[in-house]
């Protein structure tokens, strides 16, 4: 089969032939690529973020990145039962044990023996993956791949951390969305479906504040110079109750913390900054700072409810397999809306 590897860290991927994954274990599940997300996780991957607790896992270069996959069920292993061969179904992107207490407990992505796909484990910028049965949720047959894949992260991270930022957002709330790319347009509207709180949206691009308007947003702020006075301006001088940081770096982790009210919290989602701030001024104004990993197993099956009931729809850009370098390049230098989906069966 066709997949797209990743052979020296900081360099292009590179599209070979590679031999087809196959059923070996009882509960092991064959799916054919149907749409595989491109995820700024992925950027880091390439740049070798991860390189170091990959070589403690035993991965080595060269493998297949890819962790937002969703497609139809080729094969099984004599184990599996809740799917079949010809089933349309999105992966969750950590394979699970489902023994321990983690799993035990319903936070499965915490799971002591889990891996990761396209980190940890070979993932969808291929035209086949091989993942186990605990990841497979079938869909409703309303649903295709390409329209769902880069739900299985981008998705799930956003409904993971809006669905803790339920309990917050009562009635007259207003919650603040740094970020309307990728995982903030998907977070706009998940918030839109779940909560009552007003919702205010900042980001730096015109495009994505226009996005952000059309799914669900009441208020939008460019984010320039006078981004914290316009967001204090439409809390009535205090900051939101929950603001949700899409972002995490690029200066963000700076201003981002200042949009918050005193006894608020900030969710940090995006990463690859570094958050610094006084603990004086956390206690004194009694500010939760909360992180965000994928959400579990049950969040994924939750917003595929969400989706196929048309309360979540993905903003996306296909590219076929031979051009993940172009759709790479279109995500660094921002000209993606949405999601980047690779289509590894198409040419």
């Amino acid at each position: 089969m066709k997949a797209a590897r990743l052979h020296e860290h900081s360099k292009p991927l590179v599209i070979e032939e590679i031999p087809d994954p196959e059923v070996t274990g009882p509960f092991d599940v064959i799916v054919r690529t149907g749409a595989a997300g491109l995820c700024r996780t992925d950027l880091h991957i390439q740049d070798g973020w991860f390189d170091e607790a990959q070589k403690a896992a035993g991965m080595s270069l060269p493998y297949t990145p890819g962790h937002e996959n969703a497609g139809w069920v080729e094969s099984v292993g004599e184990g599996v039962t809740h799917v079949q061969p010809g089933d349309t179904v999105i992966l969750h992107p950590v394979t699970t044990c489902g023994l321990c207490y983690a799993c035990r407990a319903g936070n499965d992505m915490h799971c002591d023996s889990g891996l990761f796909t396209g980190i940890f484990a070979d993932g969808g910028f291929a035209q086949k993956i091989k993942t186990g049965a605990r990841t497979v949720v079938k869909l409703d047959p309303s649903l295709h791949p390409a329209s769902v894949a880069a739900l299985a992260d981008a998705g799930l991270t956003a409904y993971h951390a809006v669905k803790k930022a339920v309990p917050l957002l009562h009635p007259g709330t207003k919650v603040v969305v740094v970020g309307a790319g990728g995982l903030g347009h998907i977070g706009i509207q998940c918030l839109s479906a779940m909560t009552p709180a007003e919702i205010i949206v900042v980001d730096v691009n015109d495009d994505a504040l226009e996005l952000a308007k059309v799914v669900g947003a009441d208020q939008t702020v460019k984010a320039d110079d006078g981004k914290i006075a316009a967001v204090r301006d439409l809390t009535d001088g205090r900051g939101g109750d929950v603001v949700i940081d899409f972002v995490g770096e690029r200066g963000v982790e700076e201003w981002g913390p200042q949009m918050v009210r005193k006894g608020g919290s900030y969710f940090v989602v995006g990463y690859g900054g570094i958050l610094q701030v006084p603990f004086q001024h956390v206690i004194l104004e009694e500010i939760n700072f909360i992180g965000n990993l994928v959400g579990s197993y049950n969040d994924l099956v939750e917003l595929m409810t969400l989706t196929a009931q048309g309360k979540v729809t993905l903003h996306t850009k296909t590219y076929p397999l031979d051009a993940i370098n172009d759709a790479i390049d279109d995500l660094v230098n921002g000209r993606l809306q949405g999601r980047g989906i690779l289509v590894p069966n198409e040419s």
